[in-house]
């Protein structure tokens, strides 16, 4: 197993299984997971004894919960079209493995974790999971993420969850084409590796070559959403609204808590 201490990597039988690993935080995209994860996928994709990745998180409650809000409340206007470029090249990482790259969703994802999961080419999850674009709870767009789902689904579904930030289960997330397979939570990972294998048994340059055609469609319309995002998200950090949302979330988060008086 190759290890970083954000992102785990364990070759099985020739498929490697890439773990986001920051469970404390519900496996939160911060700079040295963004940095880990790009090149660890670049490393795969070019490594002959690879056939398959599958991406998935460390332990049992997240895939991906998102980006890391102690890193975000730390960004301004000054900041944020650096930040959100090295976002998106992670996010082009994703996009990039000529391999098959299968999610395999143990739990909650949500903003960038959503996102990722939507770039692979196949998403297995268990029914209960919660997976969404809440960005809009948080004072931001949904910009990226509304792309991403418009080449899922249609345009009224994809306004109301843009719009909302409400969060879908895994079941019904399944029911909408969002998710590929729905499996018990302890058979999201031997179903995502078998999903992978299979797909790495498949004649090799028909499938990258047909990867290839649909990051080809896609790359335009993506690159597009990037951009608008960093037009759109510093219109919202100009009003101080992520800002002040942020600032609320950390303090109930950090918080001294307090015990309940026992009762005689």
């Amino acid at each position: 197993m190759q290890r970083t201490d954000t992102v785990q990597v364990d070759i099985q039988d020739g498929t490697a299984v890439v773990r986001l690993h920051r469970p404390a935080v519900m496996n939160a995209v911060n700079a040295e997971l963004r940095a880990a994860l790009g090149e660890q996928l670049r490393a795969l994709d070019a490594n002959r004894d690879v056939g398959a990745i599958v991406l998935t998180g460390s332990g049992e409650r997240a895939f991906c919960g998102g980006q890391d809000l102690d890193e975000s409340a730390m960004i301004d206007t000054d900041t944020l079209a650096g930040w959100l470029n090295r976002q998106h090249a992670m996010y082009q990482a994703v996009r990039d493995v000529s391999k098959p790259i299968v999610a395999a969703l143990n739990g909650t994802a949500v903003g960038a974790g959503f996102q990722m999961a939507l770039m692979c080419d196949l998403r297995v999850a268990h029914p209960t999971l919660r997976m969404g674009q809440p960005e809009v709870k948080a004072g931001l767009a949904s910009i990226v993420g509304s792309y991403l789902m418009s080449l899922q689904i249609g345009h009224s579904l994809n306004q109301q969850l843009s719009l909302t930030g409400e969060l879908i289960t895994g079941e019904r997330a399944h029911a909408l084409g969002l998710v590929n397979d729905l499996v018990a939570p302890e058979q999201v990972l031997p179903r995502a590796l078998e999903r992978a294998r299979a797909l790495a048994a498949l004649p090799g340059a028909a499938l990258r070559t047909t990867k290839q055609r649909f990051r080809e469609r896609t790359q335009a319309g993506f690159d597009d959403a990037c951009s608008a995002g960093i037009r759109y998200q510093l219109e919202c950090y100009s009003t101080g609204e992520p800002q002040r949302v942020m600032r609320e979330f950390l303090a109930r988060r950090d918080a001294p808590k307090t015990s309940n008086p026992s009762k005689d």
